[in-house]
């Protein structure tokens, strides 16, 4: 007589879903353009001469795109991601005025955008320095130019944010210490009222 072994009823747990970056963006369309036009710009630089050898053409994309990255950064997706946005105007006299928004610190910001964000922003003018000393000593002068209006304007996004992310803080430990103080003089405040309303500061400075 034969033995049939038993069928294996185990059942094997589900797989947990695979979560990206998008999915657990609190805003994935700005995310998306955050990383969108700067491997536009990368790709249409490093690729471009296998489409065309019109060096003007690829010129005229790269710096639109850069320019275009560099205000939706500016501001749209710093805004949305870290809720942060800053802009620099002339004054009359002709100085540099840096003007700074930010978020309310009541208002959580996602820490996947936030870590997102800061990394694209850290990370994007060391590729295209990287990249600025490849043209340079394999003497790309002429691509070098597209290099360095990338390297300026990232920079100029990483300076301003950097600023902007300082006068946050700066403006939240000020906001805080003032809380702090206007809690201790209401309090101070409060035990004194009461102490000259139950008649202790009178008993305190009286004779007998």
């Amino acid at each position: 007589m034969s033995y049939q072994q038993p069928a294996d009823t185990t059942v094997s747990p589900p797989a947990e879903p695979t979560t990206n970056m998008f999915q657990v963006s609190s805003h994935p369309l700005a995310l998306l353009c955050l990383i969108l036009f700067k491997a536009c710009a990368l790709g249409l630089y490093l690729l471009g001469n296998f489409f065309t050898n019109n060096f003007i053409l690829i010129f005229v994309l790269c710096v639109l795109i850069l320019a275009i990255d560099f205000w939706m950064i500016k501001n749209i997706s710093g805004r949305l991601l870290v809720g942060l946005r800053w802009w620099n105007e002339v004054r009359e006299d002709g100085s540099n005025e840096w003007i700074f928004e930010s978020r309310d610190a009541n208002v959580p910001v996602n820490t996947s955008d936030s870590r997102i964000f800061w990394t694209v922003l850290y990370g994007t003018p060391a590729v295209w320095s990287l990249l600025a000393i490849v043209a340079f000593f394999s003497l790309r002068f002429q691509w070098l130019l597209i290099v360095i209006i990338a390297v300026v304007l990232a920079a100029a996004n990483l300076i301003g944010y950097q600023r902007c992310d300082k006068d946050q803080k700066r403006r939240w430990n000020q906001i805080s210490q003032g809380g702090d103080s206007s809690f201790v003089s209401g309090m101070v405040s409060g035990l004194m009222s009461n102490a000259v309303s139950s008649g202790i500061m009178g008993r305190l400075f009286s004779r007998g």
